[in-house]
């Protein structure tokens, strides 16, 4: 893959992964009850959550890219369509209010357990199934169909990977201050706009870019 390339895509699942969403305030939540240290299921969870739905639409693009060159333009049509599609939703969505569980800073162990964590994480991850979609609207605008497709869906996945388990331990370390800020709906909504904004843009851009490719 680019490095150039790579740099745009490190840049936009930032903005996107950074964004809060149910599991960044889930990780929020557990960070507050048990400290951000043992919120590390929850993340990995949400993560290898993250990785499965990456490798499902990794799979159904290979295929659909050995079956006919034509067919995985008009998915990448499709899938500018539903990006910009996502931001105009992000725009109008109503933000997601934080609901404290915690009456202390203090963490509290009483009921804390590993696999339950992780089990909770997984599921808030997997849960969405918007989410295969996305990674299959998201990808191939930084796929070279030339190119051998199973190192870049490695570099793509492993990349998200990193980013999305730093931003969720971020979001349990600084817990107790970043609660009081999502927990203001003019903040949320300025942060769906920002979203909203990447999403449209990139939608566009892979539009262009397709039907530009197609015309050649």
């Amino acid at each position: 893959m680019d490095f150039s390339l790579w740099l745009v895509y490190l840049s936009v699942i930032s903005v996107l992964i950074f964004s809060p969403g149910p599991s960044a305030l889930l990780c929020i939540s557990d960070g507050l009850k048990y400290g951000h240290k043992n919120t590390i299921p929850t993340i990995i969870g949400g993560a290898i959550a993250a990785l499965l739905l990456m490798s499902i639409s990794a799979i159904g693009l290979g295929a659909i890219l050995v079956a006919s060159k034509t067919l995985f333009l008009i998915i990448k049509l499709i899938g500018a369509c539903y990006l910009i599609y996502l931001g105009f939703c992000a725009w109008k969505e109503n933000p997601i209010a934080l609901i404290d569980e915690s009456t202390t800073h203090s963490p509290v162990l009483k009921d804390y357990a590993w696999f339950t964590l992780f089990r909770k994480g997984f599921m808030v991850g997997i849960s969405n199934p918007k989410d295969l979609l996305f990674f299959i609207a998201l990808f191939p605008s930084f796929m070279n169909a030339a190119l051998p497709q199973m190192e870049q869906y490695i570099v793509l996945a492993c990349t998200w990977f990193v980013i999305d388990c730093s931003s969720m331990f971020m979001y349990a370390a600084l817990g107790t201050k970043i609660a009081p800020l999502l927990r203001k709906q003019s903040t949320l909504k300025w942060v769906n706009r920002t979203v909203g904004s990447v999403f449209i843009l990139l939608g566009s851009a892979l539009g262009i870019s397709t039907l530009t490719d197609t015309a050649q």
